[in-house]
């Protein structure tokens, strides 16, 4: 269900459960409707090409041997028999990389291929080229490893005062925010506590795969699935000790990505090993391969303690975050960084002392993924919110309403929220939100589902609120942008055409519905094509941070906007108009003409474009931003989005059973610029939100991963989905294109700890780690 929360959000709802296809302006498919994503019928047709299905004739497959240990040293590697197997092209070590040997998204810390000492499971040690994949695999098992096991450091906290596993430190980056006067202040009440969240994998339904061509004259081109094609080349180039320009990356099909794809993975083996060959390589990872070849979600361990006044007053908080990266630093810089800033919450807080450490361990590596440092700091501030409002005696949402951010305050970091920041009407819509039926329904609908173990008479329902914050786009002085070219011509038919070319990798998100949408509204035309996404153009930066639609979507709009203003000149100076200072009003494009206001004549877009096309190129920044001083102080961020979630759920306490019944969420979204592309990305959010309160994690023994499969890692499926009841909160965002935020990660923050505080509720336990398991409901129900 979608319901709009003002005037405007009442218009999207409807628009969200119709055709909604016309905009105000009588343009097909522009911002503001339902318009079809251009993939969505070859996805569902099973006709859209994947990185997996990418063919040249005459290629090899490429293979990495992975280390079985989280820590050792290497002794000695004899490739010598997977050489001489029959169809083996190539096998290549460390000493085979021309370039730089380490690599990494933010510091390059992580080797092409390990020489001499192991950090991580799954860390690779060589690759091979074969004529088919079975020999490839054949030939990684012959590569001998002689290999002396070390003793791993898995513990995070442990690992700031420990000996260092990497030339760089096991501290990552540590972060100190004070705020306010905090230590002068001590509320009149007090709660504390500690938390740990697990680690969740980002679990993409495509795994890792690519096509590596060399062009016979020292340079490749590399078809991959990725989120960042121009940072993906720079580390390729670098580690090829090629020129940027003789590495050409193009945006393969992508199946799913959620953070893990903005690291490189096999880009720079399959590139190694294609220029090797000289033949075109290909690689496919197997999904056990895939949870040892991507970052995963940082597992976190976090102290709170929390101060009020009686009247539930924020008075100040503090805490101790202790965020664990494994083995190399991928951005686990930036996730602290957001952990520390958002740790208060969406609340004000006048005094704040937080601490946090991102760590190296021989744990697997983390990163990215949606929610990026924000969904592990919610799980703790709003237990504590809960905590807070039990030891009041208060009702906890009215708690956070009286402490809701609004415009104008501060977070804890300093910086004034200069934007919209809906919290209070995020929070109403979340708690004013129906309540579904008493009455359990079918034994199937029971916590336990198809096991059918739950009875009726055992299950105890729960009703759970949590609300979030979290930055739009990269934070701390980092120079954003994102660059488009449009084109417009006219096409075989006579037709007005647009070409649109950007880098934005289109990860499952809707960007190139979104981008199509915004040349239809700017250039008042219908018929839009995109281009592939590759870097023969300038970046767009990851997509990732919830940015693309305010960075790549406001470069898109740049460039309409200069094309339009190209016709608009071309059409003055054959009509003898002049434009210079607020003449420049007398001209228009609409309704497919370029027309004067005064003279009320037009010329038709089709005889505007005759003679030659327009195309204009684009680069769009956002504002500046600052780095942190010395106390976690500054303007760092950009724009704030915030969301609140309710869940309700049922539980078993004797089984330790989670049913989850209902989830009801309030979203900041500024302007939805595509209603249904937005209740989509929330509605799977919220999936992934669900399957890390109670289900998912990667679990880990000594550094070793024990659930490498979908078999054994647990995601929910469409029997574990709740209903979902979604409010958009339209308020738009000044300086934003359309006044449209990103709406892909606020839906994974708060419905974590909204489900886990229903959990508490229905069974009264005080529960501290996400995700619950079974044993933790059911031996503390047992002990009761």
């Amino acid at each position: 269900m979608v319901r709009g929360a003002s005037a405007a959000a009442t218009q999207t709802a409807t628009r969200a459960s119709t055709t909604g296809t016309i905009t105000r302006d009588g343009v097909r498919g522009g911002v503001g409707t339902n318009a079809d994503r251009p993939d969505g019928v070859p996805k569902v047709q099973g006709r859209f090409g994947f990185s997996s299905d990418a063919f040249a004739e005459g290629m090899l497959w490429g293979r990495t041997l992975r280390s079985p240990h989280p820590a050792a040293r290497i002794r000695s590697i004899d490739t010598s028999a997977a050489e001489e197997l029959e169809g083996v092209a190539v096998v290549l070590t460390a000493g085979d990389v021309p370039g730089t040997a380490t690599f990494g998204l933010e510091h390059p810390d992580q080797p092409v291929f390990a020489s001499d000492v192991v950090r991580y499971q799954g860390e690779p040690i060589a690759a091979v080229a074969a004529v088919h994949p079975e020999i490839a695999w054949r030939a990684v098992q012959a590569i001998e490893v002689d290999y002396e096991e070390l003793d791993p450091l898995v513990d995070a906290e442990a690992a700031i005062d420990a000996e260092p596993i990497h030339p760089d430190g096991n501290v990552v980056r540590h972060i100190e925010v004070v705020h306010g006067t905090p230590d002068d202040v001590t509320g009149e009440v007090v709660v504390e506590g500690t938390y740990e969240v697990g680690m969740q994998d980002q679990a993409f339904m495509g795994p890792e795969s690519g096509l590596a061509i060399p062009d016979g004259e020292g340079g490749v081109d590399l078809y991959i699935s990725t989120q960042w094609l121009h940072v993906d080349r720079d580390q390729v180039a670098a580690c090829l000790d090629l020129p940027a320009e003789q590495v050409r990356v193009t945006l393969s099909g992508v199946g799913g990505a959620f953070g893990a794809r903005e690291d490189v993975s096999l880009q720079v083996h399959v590139c190694l090993l294609a220029l090797r060959t000289g033949r075109p390589v290909k690689m496919v990872y197997s999904r056990e391969e895939s949870f040892f070849g991507h970052v995963h979600r940082h597992p976190a361990r976090m102290h709170y303690r929390t101060h009020a006044d009686r009247d539930g007053t924020l008075v100040k908080v503090e805490a101790r975050l202790i965020f664990d990266g494994g083995a190399y630093a991928s951005s686990s810089t930036a996730v602290i960084s957001n952990a520390c800033s958002f740790a208060a919450g969406p609340y004000r807080v006048p005094n704040a002392h937080v601490q946090g450490w991102a760590m190296r361990t021989n744990n697997p590596p983390c990163g990215a993924m949606r929610g990026f440092g924000s969904v592990q700091v919610c799980f703790a501030h709003e237990a504590q919110m809960d905590k807070l409002a039990a030891e009041l005696g208060v009702d906890p949402v009215e708690l956070r309403l009286h402490n809701a951010l609004e415009t104008g305050d501060r977070i804890i970091t300093g910086q004034r929220i200069s934007g919209v920041a809906p919290v209070r009407e995020c929070i109403e819509a979340a708690a004013g939100a129906p309540l579904p039926d008493d009455d359990l329904g079918e034994p199937l609908q029971f916590p336990g589902g198809t096991g059918r173990t739950a009875d009726r008479g055992d299950v105890r329902r729960g009703v759970g609120l949590a609300v979030s914050v979290k930055n739009l786009m990269y934070s701390e002085g980092f120079d954003d942008f994102s660059t488009a070219a449009v084109r417009l011509e006219l096409g075989a038919d006579g037709d007005p055409t647009a070409t649109v070319h950007t880098a934005a990798a289109e990860v499952g998100q809707g960007f190139v519905t979104l981008a199509q949408q915004i040349v239809r509204t700017e250039l008042g035309i219908e018929r839009v094509h995109l281009r592939a996404a590759d870097t023969s153009i300038g970046s767009a930066g990851s997509t990732s941070a919830s940015r693309q639609t305010w960075m790549s979507g406001g470069a898109v709009k740049g460039a309409c906007e200069q094309v339009r203003e190209r016709l608009l000149e071309r059409v003055a100076e054959a009509r003898n108009v002049d434009l210079a200072g607020a003449r420049r009003e007398v001209l228009s494009l609409r309704d497919g003409a370029i027309r004067h206001v005064d003279e009320h004549w037009s010329v038709p877009l089709t005889d505007a474009l005759v003679d030659a096309p327009v195309e204009e190129t684009y680069e769009h920044h956002h504002v500046k931003t600052d780095p942190f001083d010395e106390h976690g102080q500054g303007d760092a961020h950009v724009s704030f989005v915030f969301a609140a979630h309710r869940a309700v759920v049922d539980v078993d306490p004797g089984l330790g059973l989670v049913r989850v019944r209902q989830i009801s969420t309030g979203q900041d979204v500024g302007r939805a610029l595509n209603p249904r592309a937005v209740v989509g990305q929330i509605e799977g959010g919220i999936a992934q939100g669900v399957g890390l309160a109670v289900m998912e994690e990667i679990l880990l023994s000594d550094g070793r991963i024990r659930n490498p499969s979908f078999t054994d890692y647990l995601i929910p499926t469409a029997l574990d989905m709740p209903e979902v009841d979604i409010t958009l909160i339209e308020q738009p965002e000044p300086g934003a294109p359309f006044g449209a935020k990103g709406v892909g990660e606020p839906p994974t923050i708060s419905s974590t700890p909204a489900v886990v505080a229903a959990i508490r509720a229905a069974t009264g336990l005080d529960l501290d780690r996400v995700p619950v398991r079974p044993d933790d409901i059911a031996l503390a129900h047992a002990d009761a």
